[in-house]
This record gives C-alpha cells, structure tokens and sequence, in this order.
C-alpha cells in the first residue's frame, strides 16, 4: 500500500475535523455577539453565514482533490 493511500484520508478527516472546530466556534461567537448586541444581528449574521461558506469550501475542496489526484 502506497503512503499516499493513506495520507490522503487522513489529510481529509483533518479538515473535517479543522473545519467542524471553526464552525462551531464562528457560530458561537456569532451568537453570543447577537445576544449582546440584538440591533445589529443582521449585519452579524450575514457576516457569519459568508464566513461559514468560506470554511466550508475549503472543506469541499479537500474532498474533491482526493477524487481528482491519480491513485
């Protein structure tokens, strides 16, 4: 068995791993920001959602290089 065989899975566990991490501390920042601050949780949560998308992308792209890449 080749290392690339199993570093690649590993390589997408991390950033799923990493991804799930940025995500819940994003949204809990987030929502304790909109507690404090209930006037401004529209700008606060859109500015959440983008930065989400963003993390999850890069989630994504990891996942689709281990498809890409030739075995």
């Amino acid at each position: 068995m080749k290392l690339i065989q199993l570093s690649y899975p590993i390589g997408v566990a991390l950033a799923a791993i990493g991804s799930g991490l940025g995500l819940g501390r994003a949204v809990g920042s987030a929502m304790e920001a909109m507690g404090r601050q209930p006037e401004a949780a529209g700008k606060i949560q859109t500015a959440m959602i983008v930065g989400a998308a963003f993390i999850e992308a890069l989630t994504i792209y990891a996942l689709i290089t281990v498809f890409l890449v030739p075995k």
